[in-house]
């Protein structure tokens, strides 16, 4: 893309908060449960999609606004989906509880496999880019590898569903937020692994009577935030213990039992969050006062993503099947 180009020698400038719509793309027949711009920076005009339609699409979001190509390899909701490192594969699974490692170009399954559970979570590790980590409605989550198509480690969680898995830094150590059985207890809620070990490390991290549907991590600071069923965002720190920041609460959005998404904006001064009313909330990460609020859908905003190399390009999609942007 011409428009990216002048942004990649270059350092990240200061992300504004956007205020004007560019691009209104909707055709998703369902809701849309995950988006994710190519993390190959050359070809970050890409923004990937996953729905419940059973489809998973990419978008030239940066020039036309237009579908380049839909993969329709799910029977079920595709739950969760992500970029390959490389920017070539997609690695989607569903409520088919099937995995599938697609070849962007041609369509083609590099990698398929069945799964005990319906499958809702996915996330790549850090630094080896053939290991990925896959949750569900199970009490496990599993390492696998791509270059055997087996499982390499199972993580034994005593909980129902996994809902979002956050690698820390350099990928020895992950997250996992859950949805725990016994109501009553607040432990279990954020569980830490080791992940060559597959050993607990602790899961005493959060301890209000809230499960987290969404984690992520700060791009400079060693913190993490958690998506609360409170309707606030809790502050961590990505250090053992983990320790909660009780000092900041990021409070005004709401979530309602959707899986709203969060995340900083790349030079790490915002915090942006969807919300179970339409609304995008930008939150300033050091103060945690609200800067602004975008009325962006009429249906729950269930992600917002900030563009990595244009400074305020966003990315919102909501539970109608629409994905906007934002500049």
């Amino acid at each position: 893309s011409e428009l990216i180009k002048p942004y990649l020698g270059s350092k990240y400038k200061v992300t504004e908060v956007p205020k004007s719509l560019i691009f209104y793309m909707s055709k998703h027949s369902g809701p849309v449960n995950e988006i994710q711009w190519c993390p190959v920076l050359e070809q970050s005009h890409m923004l990937l999609s996953a729905s419940m339609d059973k489809t998973v699409k990419v978008w030239d979001a940066v020039d036309t606004g237009c579908c380049l190509k839909t993969y329709s390899c799910h029977s079920c909701a595709v739950r969760a989906a992500q970029w390959s490192s490389c920017g070539r594969r997609i690695l989607s699974g569903g409520f088919d509880s099937m995995l599938h490692l697609t070849d962007v170009e041609t369509g083609k399954q590099i990698f398929s496999s069945k799964t005990e559970f319906r499958i809702s979570a996915l996330k790549f590790h850090p630094t080896e880019s053939n290991v990925f980590i896959c949750g569900g409605f199970s009490p496990e989550v599993k390492a696998w590898d791509l270059r055997t198509s087996k499982v390499l480690r199972v993580y034994k969680a005593a909980v129902q569903q996994t809902l979002d898995i956050l690698f820390l830094p350099e990928g020895r150590e992950f997250l996992t937020s859950t949805d725990a059985v016994s109501r009553d207890s607040a432990d279990r809620t954020i569980v830490a692994w080791d992940f060559q070990s597959a050993a607990k490390i602790s899961n005493q991290i959060f301890h209000e009577r809230y499960t987290c549907p969404s984690l992520s991590l700060h791009p400079k600071e060693s913190v993490f935030v958690a998506q609360t069923n409170g309707n606030y965002l809790a502050l961590f720190s990505a250090q053992r213990p983990y320790r909660i920041n009780k000092k900041k609460r990021y409070e005004g959005h709401k979530v309602e039992g959707f899986a709203v998404g969060c995340e900083f904006s790349p030079d790490g001064t915002l915090l942006v969050t969807g919300s179970s009313d339409g609304k995008v909330f930008f939150y300033n990460y050091h103060t945690s006062r609200i800067i602004r609020t975008l009325s962006a859908h009429k249906e729950a905003c269930v992600s917002a993503t900030f563009h990595p190399v244009l400074p305020s390009l966003l990315a919102t999609c909501d539970w109608a099947g629409e994905i906007k942007i934002w500049q």
